[in-house]
């Protein structure tokens, strides 16, 4: 049994920290949010009063946070609490920049560290399915993994610190792209008078073929476990896939990388968004794309 601080109980963070709690592990949680803590506590967590009081003692401490900012905010806070020895693992999905600044403030402070963004989304987090990216020393990340894989199916170490952010930006700006393609296809299908099922079964075999499509789909029907099947419910919500592709484009900019399809899906979400639509499931772009203009 490991003694485990996890900050930050929300959607995704607090199904991880009852999947520690079922592995075994001792877990302290804290959040800002009381229905949070609630529906933590519920999932056998104990909650603590505060953050700095959630981590005196812990082995592990795991941060779940909105963004680089919380994050830095966060260690600022507790790191002068933690115990010497305490391995910090964040699974925040933040900016390269932000991450390597944390791993900076741990190292500071004589504390292991690893960035660990996940993929999966609220589903795998309950399910304890969810894919691991995990950037920082190898020693760090053989401390971590048995913890990660308490609450995960996949753990990759992607490299020294930041590289499992580096890997997490790039995998969803893949998946932003890919489902504005497939949900573009599908809208073609539509006004040509092909129906979903047919086009589905064709490109679910074929060189379309994505998880956007065969896991994923936007159209209600060929996979019914898809979020269009229940009015587009997150999921994964289109404020997150535009979260995602703004940290993609940042970095690609930083490092003079050319990603013009994905600084298009950007300005398509960040629309889709502005519409009013950011708590609807990113597939949900369908939606959008069935209502704008063709372009000259």
């Amino acid at each position: 049994m490991t003694q485990i601080a996890f900050l930050g109980l929300g959607n995704m963070g607090g199904p991880m920290a009852a999947n520690l709690v079922g592995a075994g592990h001792a877990v302290a949680g804290f959040d800002l949010v009381r229905e949070a803590l609630e529906a933590a506590r519920a999932g056998g967590v104990g909650v603590a009063a505060s953050a700095e009081a959630a981590v005196e003692g812990a082995e592990v401490v795991v941060t779940m946070l909105p963004a680089g900012r919380h994050v830095l905010s966060v260690y600022d806070a507790v790191l002068p609490r933690v115990a010497a020895g305490a391995l910090l693992i964040d699974c925040s999905t933040i900016d390269v920049a932000s991450a390597r600044a944390a791993h900076a403030r741990a190292a500071g402070a004589g504390l292991a560290s690893l960035d660990a963004p996940v993929s999966g989304g609220v589903g795998g987090a309950t399910a304890a399915t969810l894919t691991f990216m995990a950037g920082g020393a190898p020693e760090a990340f053989a401390r971590a993994e048995p913890i990660l894989s308490a609450m995960g199916r996949k753990v990759v170490h992607c490299g020294e610190a930041g590289a499992g952010q580096a890997a997490k930006i790039c995998n969803n700006m893949i998946l932003g792209i890919s489902m504005v393609g497939v949900a573009e296809a599908f809208v073609l299908a539509e006004k040509l008078g092909l129906s979903h099922q047919a086009l589905f079964d064709v490109a679910s075999t074929s060189s379309g073929q994505c998880w956007s499509l065969t896991t994923y789909c936007p159209v209600p029907g060929p996979v019914p476990t898809s979020p269009a099947n229940s009015d587009y419910r997150p999921g994964f919500a289109a404020a997150l896939m535009l979260k995602d592709l703004r940290l993609s484009q940042e970095a690609a900019g930083a490092a003079g990388a050319a990603t013009p399809l994905g600084a298009h899906a950007e300005a398509l979400y960040a629309a889709f968004e502005a519409a009013g639509h950011g708590g609807t499931d990113f597939s949900g772009i369908i939606r959008h794309l069935r209502e704008a203009p063709r372009e000259a």
